[in-house]
């Protein structure tokens, strides 16, 4: 019963996902795009919890469906010693189990690393949690905005006047460590292909966070010996383009970027001549802000179609500042069939963008409808080798769903 892209590169790959709410699910809804078979396993009665957050169509979640589609559900009681049964069963026949509990909880269910690996040395088996599984803030819960604060998000968008830290408004935390997960998975079963068996990934939110910020938002922290002068980040002072109609952006770095942009706009004189080279916009950051804040004036009084038009005629990078909805009809989007749209038997008509790595020997495709609770529990079971009769009693019993 595969439900993963028929070309994709993971096809052959059975994932048995035991997560919740948006790290693992995000990652396997990810690699089922790309052709792996992912099994989900959720509690009977409410199922993820991601099911009930967010916007949502007669009981499915936007968040929940971009996370599990194309995904078989079968709920399962793991606090039960015949559903922990069912669940190693199934595990067996997979190639990769992710689960996000906090560290120590799968070992209680006699789901863990160690026992689910018992017998073979094939299997890829990853944890994600919070903050690891050793020092004091192992056992913390941690939801997105615990990690975007421990790990320097909320302050890398702190306000600049008054230092008050800002979230994102997003799980940025979740879906960081996601992608972190799909790269370590993906390079696990490389390995594994080359001989080195099986292994148990260890994988945090807040590692994931500090890999991400570090690479250009924490200049002064990776320079211990700088002289603190500049921001950590790179990219603290720029700021959007306020047109008559709209908001832009364009990223002057390079020197022909600035003195493109100084041209679109129109500002000229001996203080944008004196820092026409980058070394010399280091060395002299007020005037740069001078001469910035010239073109931010010019913005004023420009439309964004003119503004951008400018822009890209001195081929400046340069974009207009869009919305989510405002993406969906953009030309370039429309151009390169960047959404498209199902039918979902519960939630209606649902849009979804395309799997961002376009292959070309081996198309990914993105996942079908998200499941129903429970919606493959006999189906699964029956793939288990149990018959009707069993499967009627096991869900008499509340064992499952």
């Amino acid at each position: 019963m595969s439900t993963g892209s028929a070309t994709g590169p993971m096809r052959g790959v059975r994932i048995l996902d035991l997560s919740i709410a948006l790290t693992g699910p995000y990652a396997a809804a990810l690699l089922g795009d790309q052709g792996a078979e992912v099994v989900k396993v959720e509690r009977p009665g409410i199922g993820d919890i991601a099911r009930w957050v967010g916007v949502a169509v007669n009981g499915v979640s936007a968040l929940f469906h971009m996370c599990n589609r194309g995904k078989q559900s079968i709920a399962v009681d793991l606090h039960r010693p015949e559903g922990q049964a069912l669940v190693r069963r199934l595990a067996a026949g997979c190639d990769v189990v992710v689960q996000n509990f906090r560290p120590g909880v799968t070992e209680r269910l006699g789901l863990g690393y160690d026992t689910l690996s018992a017998g073979r040395d094939d299997l890829i088996y990853v944890s994600i949690s919070g903050f690891g599984p050793e020092g004091p803030y192992a056992h913390k819960g941690a939801y997105d905005t615990v990690i975007q604060a421990y790990g320097g998000l909320a302050t890398s968008q702190a306000d600049p006047d008054t230092g008050r830290p800002h979230f994102l408004n997003q799980t940025a935390a979740d879906k960081i460590t996601a992608m972190y997960a799909v790269q370590a998975i993906t390079a696990a079963l490389f390995a594994r292909e080359r001989g080195a068996g099986g292994q148990h990934i260890q994988l945090s939110m807040l590692d994931s966070v500090a890999s991400f910020l570090w690479s250009d938002a924490a200049g002064n922290e990776v320079l211990t010996e700088s002289d603190k002068s500049m921001p950590s980040s790179f990219v603290n002072n720029f700021a959007p383009f306020e047109f008559t109609d709209g908001w832009g952006i364009c990223t002057p770095t390079s020197d022909a970027d600035f003195a493109g942009m100084c041209r679109a706009f129109g500002v000229a004189g001996p203080d944008v001549d004196s820092i026409a080279d980058i070394r010399a916009r280091r060395a002299n950051p007020l005037v740069s802000r001078a001469v910035m804040q010239r073109c931010y004036e010019v913005a004023t009084h420009l439309t964004l179609a003119e503004g951008i038009g400018r822009l890209e005629a001195e081929n400046v990078p340069c974009g207009k500042v869009l919305s989510p909805a405002q993406l969906v009809d953009d030309p370039h989007a429309l151009a390169i069939e960047m959404f498209d749209e199902i039918d979902h038997p519960l939630a209606g008509r649902v849009r979804r963008p395309r799997h961002p790595a376009q292959f070309t020997g081996t198309p990914a495709a993105i996942g079908g409808a998200c499941p129903a609770l429970g919606e493959h529990t006999d189906a699964l079971l029956a793939d288990l080798g149990l018959g009707a009769d069993e499967i009627a009693a096991l869900r008499s019993d509340g064992v499952v769903a």
